[in-house]
């Protein structure tokens, strides 16, 4: 699964507001609808577009369908924020040094 799919289909403010919805509880297009006071055609081009991106995933109650997180996808955000974490954690943040590789191959310091 590629992160930056994920968090480009997040990055809609309304889509990521429903998908905070949606690892609360599962909802149908309507209640979606009802509870962020806007369209079911607009939550369902929304979820259309979080489906393709294999952030959540619907089953079936007779005429409804109801949306799930995939845990798949949860984890691999979770993974993607935990290495970014540790990566922040070790930089060098002493504003004497300068890393840039220009300063390098220039000699400077």
């Amino acid at each position: 699964m590629e992160s930056s799919l994920l968090l480009k289909s997040l990055s809609e403010p309304m889509r990521f507001t429903i998908f905070q919805q949606i690892l609360i509880r599962k909802h149908c297009v309507r209640s979606l609808s009802k509870k962020l006071g806007i369209t079911e055609s607009a939550i369902s081009q929304h979820m259309k577009i979080l489906r393709e991106a294999g952030l959540v995933y619907g089953e079936k109650y007779g005429y409804h369908t109801h949306y799930l997180p995939c845990q798949e996808a949860v984890d691999c955000l979770a993974a993607t924020f935990e290495q970014m974490r540790k990566q922040s954690l070790t930089l060098n943040r002493d504003p004497n040094i300068c890393e840039c590789e220009f300063r390098k191959e220039e000699g400077l310091k």
